[in-house]
């Protein structure tokens, strides 16, 4: 969970009555993102931001429905300004992202004092809905209670912010979300539900968008998608002389993507979350070698090691298609290190599903692991049709022994950068022990090492000496240095 501002109250100008706002992000990056644009459309309007939910004048939560735990914790968070909605009715609190779209007009049911409710794609709208509910309050002769309760909640509508108008205060590191939605339908993800179908950003839109942040500082920019790697897919097939893409019939890729950053002054690294085997083709893989700003790391989730596991998820692919994938991308981009997301205990998942899980993480040598126990999302063909049939002992045991896996691969794939040289990008200093900076590889890889604040935001080379799975230690080399150890 985060807090995100542009402007701090502090920060208001002198003798102003200016509007506060505050914005509680749970949740994925893209919610980051998502908050930052409510954020700089809330200051186009005059209002400024506070750190403090007591000082502000409107708060909103950017939430999470990917498991029930991010939702009860919103819901926590909201019984606690029940008390502060008593002393100050004129607070306006509203409830905006993926349980919003997914639970809607229920959360009155539980939280009676939020006032709007805005889902995945009807965010973009939340300071008119404020202006509204404003109005509203102020004839009291007209609007009933129940007209004080706003929601918007249809995921029909393109996502649309104009960023010129606004102020960029990301820092060096830069979220930008090229499309949202999702086409696939496994069977335990409620993401099709919350956030719609696919709609890709056109490319002049996110090479503008992307030049904006890097004129106002940012440095490394992650591009965001549900599945980030399907960029494209819903664009229609180019007739006649229109211009042609890369991928698929003719259609603009994730590959045509990196290959424009690729050329934006200022720009140093170009990261992606997240993306499915189904669409990991040869002209991706040719974009990552060509494009010497993009990372090495591909975020690839394999979920499990089964083939019948992977077939009652409806992943669309087996353990040998994803062989095959993984087999073309190293071929192209030998260096290539790959993250994945795993549930354990999915339904029917017997002893030998999860033994085959764990030996497919070890053959495939993935350098980061995310464990998760199956959790039943609701209205979710999973959770409507197959029997939650694995004990909740079971499944944290399968949690910590894949954990354990993990651990064991991590620190055997990072232990073969020992002697090499690495390019690392800065990214701040440790608040931890004095003189040492954070800094993350090519590969993905967080690495430290001694150095000057001043290297923060620039790429310098690191010969790695210790590594463990968590990441690598080393020093920095320069010149001939780094040619003879690379």
């Amino acid at each position: 969970m985060t807090t995100t501002r542009f402007q701090s109250a502090a920060e208001a100008p002198a003798g102003t009555d200016q509007r506060k706002l505050h914005v509680v992000t749970f949740g994925c990056q893209m919610n980051k993102y998502d908050s930052l644009l409510v954020e700089g459309k809330f200051k186009g309007q005059g209002y400024a931001t506070t750190d403090s939910m007591d000082d502000a004048d409107v708060i909103l939560f950017n939430t999470c429905s990917v498991r029930d735990h991010a939702e009860e914790r919103t819901f926590s968070w909201l019984g606690e300004l029940k008390r502060a909605k008593e002393s100050n009715p004129g607070l306006v609190i509203g409830v905006m992202g993926c349980m919003a779209q997914r639970v809607g007009e229920e959360i009155f049911q539980r939280a009676g004092h939020v006032d709007i409710v805005a889902g995945t794609r009807k965010f973009q709208h939340m300071t008119e809905l404020v202006d509204q509910l404003l109005e509203r309050r102020a004839d009291p002769d007209t609007w009933r209670a129940r007209d004080l309760r706003l929601v918007a909640t249809g995921v029909e509508e393109d996502v649309e912010f104009e960023r010129g108008a606004m102020n960029y205060t990301g820092g060096q590191h830069a979220y930008l979300a090229v499309m949202r939605g999702c086409d696939l339908n496994c069977t335990y993800c409620i993401v099709p539900t919350t956030r719609g179908r696919v709609q890709s950003k056109p490319i002049d839109e996110i090479v503008s968008e992307a030049q904006w942040m890097v004129s106002q500082g940012a440095k490394v920019i992650t591009l965001l998608g549900q599945t980030v790697n399907s960029y494209g897919e819903d664009f229609a097939k180019p007739e006649g002389d229109a211009p042609r893409g890369s991928g698929r019939q003719g259609r603009p890729s994730l590959g045509d993507v990196l290959r424009r950053l690729q050329q934006v002054e200022g720009l140093v690294r170009i990261r992606m979350i997240t993306m499915h085997p189904a669409y990991l083709t040869q002209d991706l893989a040719e974009a990552i070698r060509d494009c010497s700003k993009v990372d090495r790391f591909l975020p690839i989730p394999a979920q499990a090691g089964s083939d019948d596991v992977l077939r009652a998820m409806k992943r669309g692919y087996t353990t040998d298609l994803y062989r095959k994938r993984l087999a073309m991308l190293r071929e192209i981009v030998p260096d290539a290190e790959l993250g994945s997301d795993w549930i354990v205990g999915f339904p029917g998942e017997t002893d030998e599903d999860f033994e085959q899980t764990l030996a497919f993480a070890e053959e495939v040598g993935f350098v980061v692991n995310y464990v998760f126990k199956y959790d039943p999302r609701p209205t979710t063909h999973a959770a409507d049709e197959l029997p939650d049939d694995v004990p909740t002992a079971v499944k944290k045991e399968r949690n910590q022994r894949l954990l354990k896996k993990a651990e064991e691969i991590a620190t055997l794939r990072l232990g073969r950068y020992v002697g090499q040289t690495v390019r690392v990008f800065v990214e701040d200093e440790s608040d931890r022990a004095e003189g040492v900076l954070h800094g993350r590889s090519v590969h993905g890889i967080p690495v430290s090492f001694a150095g000057d604040p001043t290297l923060i935001g620039t790429e310098v080379e690191v010969a790695v000496q210790q590594a463990s799975a968590y990441g690598m230690h080393g020093v920095v080399v320069t010149g001939e240095e780094a040619a003879l150890t690379r």
